[in-house]
């Protein structure tokens, strides 16, 4: 098990370039609000910790590059 992660503002800007590409209108959602995904972020991390499974920052990377283990 690896954790990837990213940091809450980049994981906003894939959500709401996701939303406009599926013509969705989430108004007030949690799936594009900064504080929730930081918590969601926050939580994933603490569980890695706790499993002593390694973690990967992957803000700067593309879906490509991570996939293809260009790390």
């Amino acid at each position: 098990m690896v954790g990837l992660y990213a940091s809450p503002e980049r994981i906003v800007q894939i959500r709401q370039n996701r939303l406009l590409g599926l013509k969705a209108h989430h108004d007030d959602d949690q799936y594009i609000d900064r504080k929730a995904v930081a918590e969601e972020v926050a939580f994933s991390r603490k569980l890695c910790a706790r499993h002593n499974w390694p973690s990967i920052d992957v803000t700067r990377r593309s879906i490509e590059e991570t996939a293809r283990g260009g790390l």
